[in-house]
């Protein structure tokens, strides 16, 4: 969680070590999606910030204003409080969801399509853990009170609706682990 300026650092500092290089004009003027992913989630941070301390309503506006938009433009919903340091979203080719109950841990890797949401209609109040170093494929999907450990990757397209073990690769509908690291 975000509580100070240092705070902010770290977790500004963890997620931009995992692109490749910093956006530039170059990358605005040909509306390259890695432009607008690294300021999606530099907004994300910002507002996170000023959320936590209330420093100052305006700037807090300023950025969420500028993170509503472009997660509009991406179609990312991610919420507030809800990912760790150092996350890497690749591409911007479909609906990325986070729920708000949801704790995400360090260098987590979502590609498109990935969705932790509830399993019914209604919002059960179910809370998601997901470990450090998850790597989500494409069009992964995360339902109900499930925990996730660490070092897992979960295969594109599966389902998980059960609790994964740390160290393992799990895939299929439902989720069922295929390999232990």
């Amino acid at each position: 969680m975000i509580n100070s300026k240092q705070d902010l650092d770290f977790y500004l500092k963890s997620d931009f070590s995992r692109f490749d290089r910093k956006p530039n004009l170059k990358d605005y003027i040909l509306s390259n999606e890695i432009w607008y992913i690294y300021h999606y989630q530099r907004h994300l941070r910002y507002v996170e910030y000023y959320m936590n301390t209330n420093k100052s309503k305006l700037l807090f506006l300023y950025h969420f204003f500028k993170y509503k938009r472009l997660g509009f433009k991406l179609r990312f919903t991610i919420y507030p409080n809800t990912v760790g340091p150092g996350l890497r979203i690749y591409h911007a080719g479909d609906f990325i969801h986070v729920k708000k109950l949801c704790k995400i841990g360090r260098n987590c890797t979502l590609l498109p399509g990935v969705v932790i949401g509830n399993k019914n209609l209604e919002d059960d109040g179910s809370q998601v853990f997901i470990g450090d170093n998850v790597y989500f494929g494409l069009g992964a999907r995360v339902f109900g009170k499930v925990k996730i450990g660490d070092d897992v990757v979960v295969g594109a397209n599966s389902v998980v609706v059960k609790d994964i073990a740390s160290n393992c690769v799990v895939s299929g509908i439902p989720a069922k682990v295929i390999k232990m690291k």
